[in-house]
């Protein structure tokens, strides 16, 4: 698979080291980028990282934008110029710098949540906290569109989870 999926909750040393999951490094290797490419999530305490697929996702979004643009500037300011390549060690580590794990609020765990083109490394209480939100959000969702799809009921046999 060519994807992050999932998510492990790993310990950070004293050294502020961390290995990243073998299925992710599984995918970073397939995706032949060396090292690991992280930013401060835009919109969250978090993480994003990945490799060349994360990289062209940003080229994409960007190349929506015109050219010398102030929302290019910005948009590009914040995902690339906040932006760090992390070296992976020989074991599968990575090094969390005192910025990036200020941003997420580390300090002895990092659990790596599968975004499929990325994955994002949070703090684990705060993931459980947004994992909770995330969960009544798509509840809410999945009501309103049943209910915009003229409300059928479910079919024979089916419950709601």
């Amino acid at each position: 698979m060519d994807r992050f999926v999932s998510n492990f909750t790993n310990r950070l040393d004293a050294k502020g080291r961390v290995s990243i999951p073998a299925p992710f490094r599984a995918v970073l290797a397939r995706d032949g980028f060396e090292g690991l490419y992280v930013h401060p999530a835009l919109d969250s305490p978090a993480l994003d990282a990945g490799g060349n697929l994360l990289l062209r996702e940003i080229d994409g979004l960007l190349s929506t934008l015109p050219p010398y643009s102030d929302e290019r500037d910005h948009l590009s300011t914040a995902l690339l110029g906040t932006s760090e390549i992390l070296k992976v060690d020989s074991e599968g580590r990575i090094v969390m710098t005192e910025g990036l794990r200020a941003h997420a609020g580390l300090t002895d765990a990092v659990t790596f949540v599968g975004h499929g083109y990325k994955f994002q490394m949070w703090e684990p209480g705060r993931f459980s906290a947004h994992l909770a939100e995330a969960r009544e959000k798509v509840r809410a969702l999945k009501k309103a569109l049943g209910a915009s799809a003229g409300g059928e009921a479910p079919v024979s046999g089916a419950r709601e989870r």
